[in-house]
């Protein structure tokens, strides 16, 4: 097992200043906790558990969490808490506290909710950002005041975030456009409903969608995309827009949340059956949909491990110093239909 004594000894520096570095214990010169933690990676640096559990208590960490919201009906985030939750009661023991909050898909609301958490004392950060340079700033800022932030659910790799923990978003709009080129025969006319463009994993659901199906199954038109920001009467509002303006429609491919309201819509206007549905996550309203045979397919990016693992990672990054092995690490994508759901 490599010691502290070690590293110091390959870094050219005290034992004291490499505790200080990976326990997060003072300031040190940028360059020299540059090269004492890069050698600790190196080495595979893994602290000894029970000092670990002591330090930890001593320290009394804090961990904020900044998730988007489930008051716009978005369900899906839920589940991601319940990921988070069950990692805080895990953590506890070692004197971790962690703090949830929660907006909508507003920068300047995440701006004042990251606020208030570095007014409670947090330590790092895990979030689910708003794609703007405002929060790239932001995350930037806290970078450079220590405090180390990782990204959740959705990305923001322009930032100085130390890691990204969930899907491969575009991979999983490449599955969408092959999901429906399989059960469409490779021929339809698509609506696409989208939430906020500023959201990262929206735009790229999209852009593996469009690549596959001009690629693989050019006889899939794309007729429209409309925006319902995650809200399930806006998406209401927005599949029976595409449906009236487009009687050729045979097919809808939704990005985001609000999948309940887009086919209520379907639904209401007696397109059941005429329409291809495919979706994602497993919410039970869409769960429901898909036995009861509205939805086609929905593909799931596995919410639960979105929560805790973000947490664990960043316990682990501040009670070590040692930065996450994998930087971007991608959930499992699940494709679920009415005989696996």
């Amino acid at each position: 097992m490599t010691t502290l004594k070690e590293i110091a000894a390959l870094a050219g520096v005290s034992r004291g200043t490499v505790d200080r570095v990976l326990n997060h214990r003072g300031s040190v010169n940028p360059e020299t906790e540059k090269r004492v933690r890069d050698i600790a990676s190196l080495l595979n640096y893994q602290p000894n558990k029970a000092a670990l559990a002591l330090a930890s208590q001593k320290k009394k960490i804090t961990i904020g969490v900044l998730l988007f919201g489930v008051e716009n009906g978005n369900m899906f985030f839920q589940d991601v808490v319940e990921g988070v939750e069950y990692q805080q009661a895990k953590l506890t023991g070692y004197g971790c506290t962690v703090i949830i909050r929660s907006t909508l898909f507003d920068p300047h609301a995440q701006l004042e909710a990251i606020n208030a958490l570095l007014t409670s004392g947090i330590h790092g950060l895990v979030i689910s950002p708003y794609n703007s340079p405002e929060i790239i700033d932001k995350i930037n800022e806290l970078s450079d005041m220590r405090i180390p932030t990782i990204t959740a659910n959705t990305d923001i790799p322009d930032s100085k975030r130390i890691a990204y923990v969930g899907s491969d978003y575009y991979q999983c709009g490449c599955t969408a456009g092959g999901l429906m080129g399989l059960i469409t025969g490779g021929r339809a006319q698509v609506g696409i409903v989208t939430g906020s463009s500023l959201i990262l994993c929206h735009s790229q659901r999209i852009e593996g969608f469009l690549d596959t199906v001009r690629v693989s199954h050019p006889g899939i038109k794309i007729l429209d995309i409309a925006t319902n920001l995650d809200d399930d009467f806006k998406s209401y509002n927005a599949a029976s827009e595409l449906i009236r303006n487009y009687p050729e429609l045979d097919a809808l491919y939704f990005t985001a949340a609000g999948v309940y309201g887009g086919c209520r819509a379907v639904i209401d206007l007696h397109k059941k059956g005429q329409i291809k549905i495919i979706c994602f996550d497993a919410v039970e309203r869409t769960k429901q949909l898909i036995r009861d045979g509205i939805i086609a397919a929905t593909i799931c990016q596995q919410p639960f491990q979105q929560g805790s693992r973000p947490v664990k990672l960043m316990f682990d990054y501040l009670s070590t110093g040692v930065q996450p092995e994998n930087p971007i690490q991608y959930t499992e994508a699940s494709i679920k239909i009415r005989e696996n759901i």
